[in-house]
């Protein structure tokens, strides 16, 4: 019992907003390899702090690639709004649900 209590006083608990089918996913995901979901987060976590960053390297499948000019030039074609500042930005994406 005394156990219990020092763990519930390391522990807090993490509030996350996530899709629901990425969610449901993941948990078949770690179901199979007989985790759930909250020691799958922790695992995550830990080898974050043993890589000193993301426990995986980002992969992209598009493997197209562009010059700077064609970058800019599909930039510039598309109606994408601008932002003088970062609080403009964070408050738009804020209010996009």
């Amino acid at each position: 019992m005394d156990n219990l209590k020092e763990q519930n006083k390391k522990s807090q608990r993490l509030n996350i907003r996530i899709d629901a089918d990425l969610k449901e996913e993941a948990q078949d995901v770690y179901q199979k390899l007989g985790l759930d979901m909250s020691t799958a987060i922790t695992l995550f976590l830990k080898q974050s702090i043993v890589d000193k960053g993301l426990p995986f390297r980002p992969n992209f499948e598009n493997t197209e690639s562009y010059t700077p000019e064609e970058a800019w030039k599909i930039v510039k074609s598309k109606d994408l709004k601008e932002y003088t500042n970062l609080d403009d930005l964070w408050k738009d994406l804020d209010n996009a649900d």
